[in-house]
């Protein structure tokens, strides 16, 4: 499975708007700093997923952007339908395309490129943003420079 490079960033995005965006939104600029995103590219991606309806944006000195669903119920297979379109191939999830097969070997392997397909999805259904959020924290916790004096 390949991943852009826009859906990665969303992704980090929502992860850090469901750590950091509980009280108060989250400018682009923060999100952009501390996930290492390019500004200019993290607020085309923010302006996609406002549109598709997964963060809102707030206006103003205390403005910022904040996710509409709870991080729970967010999936990364959302951020990924949003930003890079279906996450599964139609013409695998149909089977072989709908053109006659054109060899043997597309008939003999056929069925397990659609079960491969079939298990992408339903791991990128499972995992939500929440989830991702928690292992970041514990991430964090764990290297995170320890100063002995």
């Amino acid at each position: 499975m390949k991943v852009s490079k826009r859906a990665l960033y969303g992704i980090l995005a929502a992860i850090d708007l469901a750590i950091h965006a509980k009280d108060v939104p989250v400018q682009a600029r923060t999100i952009a700093r501390r996930q290492a995103i390019p500004l200019k590219f993290l607020e085309q991606v923010l302006s996609t997923m406002k549109k598709a309806g997964l963060i809102q944006s707030l206006r103003g000195a205390q403005g910022g952007y904040r996710l509409l669903k709870e991080p729970r119920a967010m999936s990364v297979a959302d951020i990924l339908e949003v930003l890079d379109g279906p996450v599964a191939d139609p013409a695998l999830t149909n089977g072989i395309a709908s053109r006659p097969p054109l060899s043997k070997q597309e008939v003999l392997l056929g069925h397990i490129w659609k079960q491969v397909t079939q298990a992408e999805q339903e791991v990128l259904q499972r995992i939500t943003v929440d989830q991702l959020a928690e292992r970041l924290r514990t991430l964090e916790e764990q290297y995170a420079p320890m100063y002995h004096i």
